[in-house]
């Protein structure tokens, strides 16, 4: 009896696909191998209204499957072990990292956009949800939801609003020109107002079960082990968001908040700086009329010499 359950346990996993309940993907599961066909489907086109990116992803612009970008790596030059951190809404895996709204400022946030890929999926993009928290501090350090699903009550909202192929391809060193890691753009609607401060974004996917994933490809910068600070959870637990079983260093979370600057210092749209007493200004009018005035009184001045 007990061999038969064993090899029932044997066969269900088996059935699952590879990587479905781990919470990373490592290098060692890259292919020299092109892989999946290139992706054909829609391209990311943005950010077009940013206020804050989290950090860069491309490493190789142009190198890729046709022609495509990439995101390498850096598994042999620094020895970095992670592809893509599990960000699957169905275990309990997110991804998190912060930002700040600098004094005195307000922002009108309007979309948050993450990153992910399925292995093996290609394009059209097979990420079909997108769920996300805003905390007003680290959320394994008391920070409390300000926007979002409450954490009691679980991922409940999709607010993915489209999700397109960025144009790039997770790889590693040795499997440049693979294509079976399209990483997709995944655009979700957020639609608050948040004054100054510094915040931290939670962000969880949906896919499709046929294939591994969603991952989340950490912020990749050539040289660089250590890219930022961000947190992950495992089955709802936070940790550190690091290069397990690579070099162990601390990883940014990708991601990019579009919106508009609503007022205060720093602001754009022109004014005046948030001065509180701005400087007087003259029209080209009053300038000339102040210079035929001056004129005037140097005259008179030189009269009264005479």
């Amino acid at each position: 009896m007990k061999v038969c359950k064993v090899a029932l346990l044997v066969t269900c996993l088996a059935a699952l696909p590879m990587g479905a309940a781990a919470s990373v993907e490592v290098a060692s599961a890259a292919s020299s191998s092109m892989g999946t066909l290139p992706a054909n489907g829609p391209v990311w086109v943005g950010p077009r209204a940013l206020l804050f990116d989290n950090g860069p992803l491309v490493t190789h612009p142009g190198v890729g499957a046709g022609g495509a970008d990439e995101s390498a790596l850096q598994s042999v030059s620094l020895g970095m072990n992670i592809l893509g951190f599990g960000a699957q809404v169905l275990n309990g895996n997110s991804m998190a990292d912060d930002f700040t709204i600098p004094a005195g400022e307000e922002w009108q946030i309007d979309t948050i956009t993450s990153f992910a890929y399925q292995t093996g999926a290609g394009a059209p993009s097979t990420i079909s949800g997108m769920f996300v928290r805003i905390y007003d501090g680290p959320p394994n350090a008391g920070g409390t939801v300000v926007w979002g699903d409450d954490v009691a009550g679980g991922w409940v909202t999709n607010i993915l609003s489209t999700s397109a192929w960025m144009n790039a391809y997770r790889v590693t060193e040795t499997s440049s020109g693979n294509a079976d890691r399209a990483i997709m753009a995944n655009v979700a609607t957020i639609d608050t107002t948040l004054t100054e401060g510094t915040y931290w974004v939670e962000y969880i996917f949906d896919g499709s079960g046929s294939f591994s994933g969603p991952w989340g490809p950490p912020v990749t910068m050539l040289g660089q082990t250590t890219t930022g600070n961000g947190l992950r959870t495992i089955a709802g637990v936070w940790e550190a968001l690091l290069d397990t079983g690579g070099t162990d260093t601390p990883q940014g979370a990708p991601f990019i908040v579009e919106g508009t600057v609503l007022g205060g210092g720093g602001g754009g749209g022109g004014g005046t700086g948030g001065l509180a007493n701005p400087i007087p200004t003259l029209s080209k009018t009053g300038i000339v009329v102040l210079i035929l005035a001056l004129i005037g009184i140097s005259a008179v001045l030189i009269r009264r010499r005479m």
